[in-house]
């Protein structure tokens, strides 16, 4: 396994997905606590997390929220877990956690496997820029 920071929690989302991007420069800019970093499910240190998670990406090819030796999240339950850590009115979010996974990701997976119909998709990965760069792991 490559060597993730241990006070960060990583979310890999999917690269090439411009919701998905769109959503992870709105995520840099509400973490104002520093806790996240991100890498691509694309990229080797996405691959190399998504091995030693044992996910199949076939299930879940979007969003993962990675808890290095805690735990991880997919699906709904990643997203309401990231929109819970930016405090506020934000926090607001974790009660919809209480509606059963079966729920919350069937809608998620409308949004899921409509993303690029919907919003379009990059023929690479996202390059982050030069001041956003510390914030992803490759």
């Amino acid at each position: 396994m490559i060597e993730l920071p241990k006070n960060k929690k990583i979310i890999l989302f999917d690269g090439v997905c411009n919701l998905c991007n769109q959503t992870v420069l709105r995520v840099i800019k509400l973490d104002k606590k520093d806790k996240f970093r991100f890498t691509s499910l694309q990229s080797e240190t996405g691959k190399a997390i998504i091995n030693h998670l044992g996910i199949d990406t076939s299930k879940v090819d979007s969003i993962i929220l990675y808890e290095p030796n805690q735990a991880y999240y997919i699906k709904s339950s990643a997203a309401l877990k990231i929109i819970g850590n930016f405090g506020g009115i934000w926090e607001v979010s974790k009660f919809l956690l209480f509606f059963p996974p079966l729920i919350r990701d069937f809608v998620y997976d409308i949004i899921a496997k409509n993303r690029y119909k919907w919003f379009g998709k990059k023929d690479q990965c996202m390059i982050p820029t030069p001041d956003l760069l510390s914030k992803f792991l490759d």
